[in-house]
C-alpha cells in the first residue's frame, strides 16, 4: 500500500443513491425527514463535514430526484448501469472523484437511508484515518462494520473492480489488519421499507 500524508484532509464523500428502492415502493431518496428529503439531508450532512468534495451518484428515477435537490455545492452524476448493482455506483463515483479531486487522500462512501449519520461522525472517520494510520475506517454498529466507510486512495483500484450488487464490505473483511472503526450506535437504523420509515421520528 502507498504511503500517505497523515495530516491530509483531501477526502471526498461519495453518496450512493442510485438504487430503485424496490422494497419501499417509491423513491426513498425523496422521503421527507426533518423538513427535507432523506437525500438532501445526507448531502447537507456531508457538506457540513471536513470533506473537500461531495459527489452524489443517481440512477433510478434520476430526472425526478435531481429536480428536488440543491445542486449548488455538489457534483451530481448519473450511473447508467445502476441496475447492475451498487458496485457500479462505486466505480462511477470514484471516476468522478479522480477527475475533480485528483490529489484525494481517500473517499468516504455513504448512503442516504441512514438518517442518523451526522457531520461529527464523518469527521471522526477522517480524524481516525489520520491518527491511526489505517487505510480503512468503518462505522461500527450491530456487531458489524459498514457505512459510512472511509477508504484510502490505495484501495481505489480494488473498489473500482467490484461487481454486482455488493458494496465494499468484502474489502473490510479481507483487510482487517488495515481497518479501524468508529462507533455509530444508530447505524443499524436504515430506511428500506415503509414500516422503517413510519417508525422514524420526523
Amino acid at each position: 500500500m502507498a504511503t500517505k500524508d497523515r495530516t491530509s484532509k483531501n477526502i471526498g464523500i461519495i453518496i450512493l443513491a442510485a438504487g430503485t428502492s424496490a422494497r419501499m415502493g417509491s423513491a426513498k431518496q425523496l422521503l421527507s425527514y426533518r423538513g427535507k428529503s432523506l437525500l438532501q439531508h445526507s448531502i447537507d450532512t456531508a457538506l457540513d463535514s471536513l470533506a473537500e468534495l461531495v459527489i452524489v451518484v443517481l440512477g433510478a428515477r434520476k430526472e425526478i430526484i435531481e429536480q428536488e435537490l440543491d445542486q449548488s455545492n455538489i457534483q451530481l452524476i448519473e450511473n447508467p448501469l445502476w441496475e447492475s448493482g451498487m458496485a457500479s455506483s462505486i466505480k462511477f463515483g470514484l471516476q468522478k472523484l479522480k477527475i475533480m479531486l485528483p490529489e484525494a487522500d481517500g473517499a468516504i462512501f455513504m448512503v442516504c437511508d441512514q438518517p442518523f449519520v451526522n457531520a461529527q461522525l464523518l469527521n471522526k472517520l477522517i480524524e481516525k484515518h489520520i491518527t491511526s494510520g489505517k487505510n480503512i475506517v468503518a462505522s461500527k454498529y450491530a456487531d458489524t462494520l459498514g457505512t459510512p466507510t472511509l477508504f484510502h486512495h490505495s484501495f481505489f483500484d480494488e473498489l473500482s473492480s467490484l461487481e454486482g450488487d455488493i458494496g465494499a464490505r468484502s474489502l473490510i473483511k479481507n483487510y482487517k489488519n488495515q481497518t479501524e472503526s468508529v462507533e455509530f450506535q444508530l447505524g443499524s437504523i436504515d430506511i428500506d421499507t415503509r414500516e422503517n420509515y413510519l417508525k422514524l421520528p420526523k
